[in-house]
């Protein structure tokens, strides 16, 4: 039932992320949502074994399906890296495609080493009492949990940076990495007492790998998709706003281009009216124009006064709602099928 669960939410954020992110030239984390989801729908039993027996029915379909979601992770920790400014070198070597690399190399040979017989929906159940399955999860999940420690630091960061909503989704991202690395901990801890045969220290632990899992999808989730939710009701929330101005301004710039005519009277110049924002800004220029100079006479109110102060401020503000966030981002790590 989990990997159904996770595989619906990935596809769904997909969906999310492609029709939110559409147009942006940085995809980082839509192709980290299209690999996780493709590793999450071949965790469900019967789309693995209809994989698993195209490629030879030996659970080669597992190795399809975590090197999908390392190359997923890695995707994840890229973006929310190119959200920061300052990265130290811990983070810089984790997230660098060298160590990718090798650790796809390490996981593919430990994977050969492994005796996998014939396909099994319960692959580390039935063989992580061996040394190389063990070993071939512990270096899938070291990558993975130093991948989102890394991410941790960076949401983090991204936490005391930014202001107001765009804070929320840094959060989620910061709770959800933070449950990552401990769920990562968890299986790790799992996978050496199944090696070691320690039947106690494997149930205890085990005791904790289902509520991980799924908070720290649900967390992880939540932050992709809050964040260009958040910035596309911000963005609303301005244009409303800059409207709003642009009308209340209306009087005193048809007042102020009377006794002063601006750049907006004349026909040949490029001025795009139909713009809101664009209009706005000529409205508080063309009126402080009015207001210094000398060879005319142009007074405004107090009140008046306050309305070109907020319109300017609002102008000012134009890029907070642009604020680079941790949550453009990261994602979930599970292990679906292997423990489910």
């Amino acid at each position: 039932m989990i990997p159904i669960l996770v595989s619906a939410l990935m596809w769904t954020l997909l969906a999310f992320l492609l029709i939110l992110r559409r147009g942006r030239d940085e995809r980082s984390i839509t192709y980290a949502a299209l690999t996780i989801a493709v590793a999450m729908t071949l965790n469900i039993d019967p789309v693995y074994e209809t994989v698993d027996s195209l490629v030879g029915g030996t659970n080669l379909a597992t190795l399809v399906a975590d090197l999908a979601l390392m190359v997923g992770i890695f995707f994840l920790g890229r973006a929310v890296n190119r959200a920061s400014d300052h990265q130290s070198w811990a983070v810089q070597l984790v997230l660098r495609r060298s160590t990718l690399a090798i650790a796809f190399a390490c996981a593919i040979i430990a994977f050969f080493l492994i005796d996998r017989g014939t396909t099994t929906t319960n692959f580390m159940i039935e063989l992580g009492d061996q040394p190389a399955a063990a070993a071939y999860s512990v270096i899938h999940f070291l990558y993975y949990g130093s991948v989102v420690a890394a991410m941790a630091v960076l949401c983090a960061r991204q936490v005391r940076v930014n202001e107001g909503a765009q804070r929320l989704p840094s959060v989620s991202l910061l709770l959800g990495s933070t449950l990552g690395v401990i769920l990562a901990a968890v299986i790790i801890t799992m996978d050496l007492a199944h090696a070691a045969r320690n039947d106690e220290l494997l149930t205890s632990a085990s005791v904790a790998y289902g509520p991980l899992n799924l908070l720290t999808f649900f967390f992880l989730c939540l932050g992709f998709a809050s964040q260009p939710a958040v910035r596309a009701v911000e963005r609303r929330s301005r244009e409303r706003m800059t409207r709003v101005l642009v009308r209340e301004l209306e009087p005193l710039w048809g007042a102020a281009t009377t006794v002063r005519p601006g750049i907006s009277q004349n026909e040949a110049a490029a001025f795009h009216a139909d713009e809101p924002e664009t209009l706005l800004h000529r409205q508080v220029v063309e009126i402080r124009d009015a207001m210094i100079d000398t060879r005319v006479s142009f007074e405004l109110s107090e009140a008046e006064r306050e309305l070109v102060e907020r319109a300017e401020l609002h102008l000012l503000g134009a890029g907070s709602t642009g604020t680079t966030s941790a949550a453009d981002s990261t994602a979930p790590i599970g292990e679906g099928r292997k423990r489910a």
